[in-house]
């Protein structure tokens, strides 16, 4: 927006018809005090200022402006009728403007002036953006490698563990079978093969990523029925988790189109954690029902809870809420693999939770495929 200063109202109006006329906007004001008030609380491009007018004078109003930090860049010409001398021109220029016309105007100048200014204003607003977003990208990049660098340390470290677990069991297995102690071989056995299987968990999540990353990540879509894949997927987190009561609440008897064993995954995702993160505590629940042809399944749990900043990160990569709870461990990735899942299922994830009482995280995916519909 342009702003006119001029205490001659036909100069105002004159200058704000020819600018119009050329499709910039514009403001007027018929003095000093009432320019200052103006540039206040609105921003312009330009000021045209008039530098003979009663009370504050053009230059004075200048100078005023450059004061404020909100319009000290604003671009300003002075227009002058009287003082048309060097010393006032230099004046002029010192007291902030950037141009200095004498009257009376030529609208042909005026008009090739304002639009130089008006393109100088937009290379500079887009070369300010440019900086930002570079500003914004080193940021992130920095923000990546250092999640990086922390993924790399931590996955040494879950994977080091089982390994050193498996080693020390087999170790102790040797000497059980020596020994021909059969109930002590089981149990270490049995140790050992749970070690196993959090390796082979975690190097499936490894290799999830991977194809999530590389564009390789395959769905076998078929109709299943969401009330039995639950009921296997409690009789099985049962057996691992006898201290824990899964319940189911709700119903979706309807075939739903999508990858069995890959929803299977996110829901084993969401129960595990919702174990995980509470302790002191022995119910989780499975709310299941369906919506407007959309399958909703969340898990809920009553422990440590999640706080509103880190639920607005708990879904992206390499995101640990153990970051800030250095008694949980994990890749950060279970999470992400599962929102990919949902998302290339055509679905949404969320969650809702009160730190203290708990969450519940969710899913919604289409009942039917695109091509069941049309």
């Amino acid at each position: 927006m342009i702003l006119i200063v001029d205490d001659t109202p036909e100069n105002l109006i004159s200058l704000k018809k020819v600018l119009e006329k050329h499709d910039f906007e514009v403001d007027t004001a018929s003095s000093g005090e009432e320019a200052l008030k103006k540039v206040l609380k609105n921003e312009y491009v330009l000021i045209i200022l008039d530098v003979q007018m009663p009370g504050m004078d053009g230059f004075e109003v200048a100078e005023a402006i450059s004061g404020y930090s909100k319009a000290k860049e604003t671009a300003i010409i002075f227009l002058s009728a009287v003082n048309t001398e060097v010393k006032f021109i230099t004046k002029g220029y010192s007291s902030g403007g950037l141009d200095y016309i004498t009257k009376p105007v030529d609208m042909g100048i005026l008009l090739l002036k304002v639009k130089t200014f008006y393109r100088i204003y937009e290379q500079s607003r887009k070369l300010i953006e440019i900086q930002n977003a570079l500003l914004d990208e080193i940021e992130y990049r920095k923000q990546a490698e250092h999640k990086k660098d922390e993924f790399i340390s931590i996955v040494s470290h879950e994977l080091k563990t089982p390994l050193t677990s498996v080693k020390g069991y087999v170790q102790l297995l040797a000497r059980s079978i020596d020994k021909g102690d059969v109930g002590t071989v089981k149990k270490h056995l049995h140790k050992a093969q749970m070690q196993l299987e959090k390796l082979n968990e975690l190097i499936a999540d490894l290799l999830d990523i991977s194809k999530i990353e590389s564009g390789k990540l395959k769905f076998n879509k078929q109709h299943f029925v969401m009330d039995d894949l639950l009921t296997n997927i409690i009789e099985v987190m049962h057996q691992s988790n006898p201290d824990f009561t899964i319940s189911k609440t709700g119903s979706v008897k309807e075939p739903v189109f999508a990858d069995e064993m890959r929803i299977e995954q996110v829901i084993i995702n969401f129960l595990t954690n919702a174990i995980k993160y509470s302790p002191g505590t022995s119910e989780v629940k499975i709310n299941v029902k369906l919506e407007h042809d959309q399958v909703y399944v969340g898990v809920r749990d009553y422990g440590i809870g999640i706080g509103p900043e880190q639920q607005k990160s708990v879904f992206e990569k390499f995101y640990r809420v153990e970051e800030t709870s250095p008694h949980f461990q994990g890749l950060g990735i279970g999470l992400y693999i599962s929102a990919e899942i949902i998302r290339r299922h055509g679905g949404d994830v969320g969650v809702n939770s009160t730190l203290g009482e708990g969450s519940e995280f969710y899913f919604t995916i289409p009942l039917h495929s695109a091509a069941e519909i049309d």
